[in-house]
């Protein structure tokens, strides 16, 4: 099936309330200008470099969301581009994303990244940690929610409890860390494996990119 109809075949299946994000990390221009031709205008990467690249080269109307793990001498390859910086996994990255952000004016829009997978190689925050943040500290971010990769495993009901796991977070910190934040409302977990199980748990932002794109070329 081509790109242009899995774009349109997941639009047409994901529910109204639920935004695509179309991953094209090592995908070329050629393909992702296909997928925005069919609609699509939400794409995510995971290298600051080629986030940078892209979002130059490519129209100006398309939202990228930043997925990958981002290390502080990068932010000024991803924080002027990116609409959303979904993978904040530390206190000390929020900082340095707040602190950059302040240096161009800007806020920025964050989901903070949850460790809820049983893979000690996922990063993100403990849901303690979380739950311990102070959203004053931070003037420069606009906090929008949470974000979480489940293991990767063929056991569906561990997959579906960790979606729930990340949706009661989300729950707790909308209702202790961001309190009065209306804009404090998304929710990104599914992959093309799992994204089927993390709509019906809840999920606002799915993140899928094999489905659409294929195998990835490089990388």
């Amino acid at each position: 099936m081509s790109i242009e109809s899995q774009i349109k075949e997941l639009h047409n299946e994901l529910p109204p309330t639920v935004k695509l994000v179309a991953v094209s990390k090592f995908m070329p221009v050629e393909d992702i200008l296909s997928a925005y031709n069919a609609g699509q205008r939400f794409f995510g990467e995971n290298r600051p470099q080629e986030l940078a690249a892209k979002a130059t080269e490519l129209p100006s109307d398309i939202e990228w969301h930043f997925i990958g793990h981002l290390q502080s001498n990068k932010l000024k390859m991803v924080v002027p581009y990116a609409s959303m910086i979904e993978s904040v996994d530390s206190a000390k990255l929020l900082g340095e994303i707040n602190a950059f952000a302040g240096k161009l004016g800007k806020k920025v829009d964050c989901l903070i990244e949850i460790h809820i997978a049983s893979e000690d190689t996922k990063q993100g925050f403990s849901p303690e940690e979380a739950l311990s943040l102070k959203v004053g500290d931070y003037p420069n971010i606009r906090f929008r929610g949470v974000m979480g990769m489940a293991t990767f495993t063929d056991d569906s009901q561990r997959v579906r409890d960790e979606f729930n796991s990340l949706h009661k977070v989300f729950e707790q910190m909308k209702e202790r860390v961001a309190e009065g934040l209306s804009e404090f409302d998304q929710i990104s977990m599914g992959m093309s494996h799992d994204y089927k199980l993390a709509v019906e748990e809840g999920a606002t932002i799915v993140r899928i990119g094999s489905s659409i794109f294929g195998e990835r070329k490089r990388g």
